[in-house]
C-alpha cells in the first residue's frame, strides 16, 4: 500500500506547482471541492479517470492526517 504522500506530487511544471495526483494533471483540491459540495467520491472518479479509488483514498487518508497533526492556533 503506498504511503499517503506518495500519491499527490507538486511540479513547478505541472499547474504551476499545484499539487496535483501522481501521474495526472488532476489538482487534488479538485477532488476537496467535490466531497465539500456534497458529491461523492464515485462522481469524482467519473468525471476524473485517471485517478483510481485507492488513489484518492489514500489521498483523503494523508490530509486527514496532516489535519489532525497540524498544530492549532490558540485564539
Amino acid at each position: 500500500m503506498a504511503s499517503p504522500n506518495s500519491v499527490i506530487t507538486r511540479d513547478p511544471e505541472v499547474l504551476g506547482g499545484t499539487p496535483v495526483f501522481r501521474g495526472t494533471r488532476v489538482p487534488f483540491q479538485a477532488l476537496l471541492d467535490y466531497l465539500e459540495g456534497g458529491q461523492t467520491l464515485d462522481e469524482f472518479l467519473d468525471d476524473f479517470p485517471t485517478v483510481t479509488r485507492d488513489t484518492a483514498i489514500h489521498a483523503l487518508a494523508g490530509s486527514a492526517m496532516d489535519a489532525r497533526y497540524r498544530p492549532h492556533s490558540l485564539s
